[in-house]
């Protein structure tokens, strides 16, 4: 790999809505979630959205039981890898980016949801 190249992601925010867990057509696990995460003040001065929100998706086993526990409110920290993809929609083909988490934490529990 090119070492003047990364895809390397950090976030911190909190947990928009449950995890959902789906089998692929190959087989294949995936459990997705969205996080939501304040915009820097400089962006915030260029548009109106404080606030940007981020589907990820865990795909190792430990990761999955990891996403699987979290609940809506929760703070966590993930790292992981941007990645483009492609879905067909009512209006057809559709893309949109999310990352593929290779860690993630709760920071802090929703305290309301427990």
């Amino acid at each position: 790999m090119d070492e003047t190249t990364a895809n390397d992601v950090r976030l911190r925010g909190r947990v928009s809505g449950g995890p959902v867990t789906r089998s692929l057509p190959s087989g294949d696990e995936l459990v997705s979630l969205r996080i939501v995460v304040p915009r820097s003040a400089a962006a915030r001065k260029r548009s109106k959205a404080t606030v940007d929100t981020i589907e990820l998706t865990a795909w190792t086993a430990a990761l999955r039981r990891t996403a699987s526990r979290l609940s809506e409110g929760d703070v966590i920290e993930v790292t992981g890898e941007l990645r483009r993809r492609f879905a067909r929609g009512s209006g057809g083909p559709q893309s949109f980016m999310g990352v593929d988490v290779t860690s993630c934490r709760r920071v802090r529990a929703d305290p309301e949801a427990r």
